[in-house]
C-alpha cells in the first residue's frame, strides 16, 4: 500500500533528482530502499565480525590443527 506524503527539499537536490529520473517518487523510493538495504548490511556484518572476533582463538586453533594434518612439501 502506498501512502502519499510531503517532504520539504533543497530547491538544488530536486533538480539534481530531475536530472535523472523525472518520476522524483520512484527515484526517491530507490534511493531509500538502497540507503536501508546498505545500512542493513552494514549492521549485519557488524554482527557476523563481532561474532568472529569473540570466537576468533577458538577459530584460529581449529585452523592450526587443520593445517598440522597437511602435507605441505
Amino acid at each position: 500500500m502506498r501512502v502519499k506524503t510531503s517532504i520539504t527539499l533543497p530547491q538544488e537536490l530536486l533538480a539534481r533528482l530531475d536530472h535523472v529520473d523525472t518520476n522524483r517518487s520512484a527515484l526517491l523510493e530507490r534511493a531509500a530502499n538502497a540507503y536501508l538495504a546498505a545500512i542493513e548490511r552494514e549492521n549485519r556484518d557488524r554482527k557476523d565480525r563481532e561474532i568472529i572476533d569473540r570466537n576468533a582463538e577458538r577459530l584460529n586453533k581449529e585452523a592450526l590443527d587443520t593445517l598440522s594434518y597437511q602435507d605441505l612439501t
